[in-house]
């Protein structure tokens, strides 16, 4: 489904170079939940940028679908993102200025669908994610649990074949932690996405069919 072939990224740091992969081989079959442990500047969210076609490797192939996308176009890239990817984030990311439903709907509103399909769609995501009564909240209104729940229904509602998500419980307190794993787990089981999940935490790892590790740019399978 997602697949990197000895990928290597490098950054120029002043006369330095920052090594944030190094030679990582790495495959993802559809309906997985993965997680990627590792400490603070591992390597992990490079690794999840380059699956979902946000940055290219310095050297190596990134396949999604089937399809080389390390070497495509802005344009061709975008598209990918706006229709085979949904991202999760650690601060969530969401429009200040906009509603729970504006937020959720934009990915739609990117693709030109049609106004009576988006308002479908973006509401059904939000009850999904049990937030059907606060679709006119904004984001400073609502709770870090509940923003982070409008930030899983605006990744699913465009029904991606891949979703990243980077520390999606980084900053959270336990008890909503849990619950945004466990929405994320039972979307996974309904809908058969694929799930790369980066975490420095261990509550995560529970609901991952499978585990690797990153440290220092290198991936290791089983952590």
């Amino acid at each position: 489904m997602v697949e990197l072939k000895e990928v290597s990224k490098t950054y120029a740091a002043g006369d330095a170079l920052i090594h944030a992969l190094r030679d990582v081989s790495f495959r993802a079959e559809q309906g997985e939940f993965i997680t990627v442990s590792g400490p603070s500047g591992s390597g992990k969210s490079t690794f999840l940028h380059l699956m979902g076609a946000v940055d290219a490797p310095s050297s190596g192939e990134v396949f999604l679908g089937g399809r080389e996308i390390s070497r495509l176009s802005d344009e061709d890239l975008s598209e990918i993102r706006r229709k085979e990817v949904g991202f999760i984030h650690q601060f969530f990311h969401l429009m200040p200025t906009m509603t729970a439903y504006e937020n959720v709907a934009l990915p739609l509103l990117l693709q030109g669908r049609k106004r009576a399909e988006i308002k479908e769609m973006a509401e059904n995501a939000l009850t999904r994610v049990g937030l059907s009564n606060r679709m006119r909240s904004f984001p400073r209104q609502l709770s870090g649990g509940e923003m982070q729940r409008v930030a899983v229904a605006r990744a699913i509602i465009h029904k991606p074949r891949l979703i990243l998500a980077d520390e999606p419980t980084g900053n959270l307190d336990s008890g909503n932690s849990q619950n945004v794993l466990e929405l994320v787990a039972e979307l996974h089981k309904e809908d058969g996405f694929t799930v790369v999940m980066a975490t420095h935490d261990q509550m995560p790892l529970r609901y991952a069919t499978r585990r690797v590790g990153m440290t220092d740019g290198r991936l290791e399978e089983g952590c």
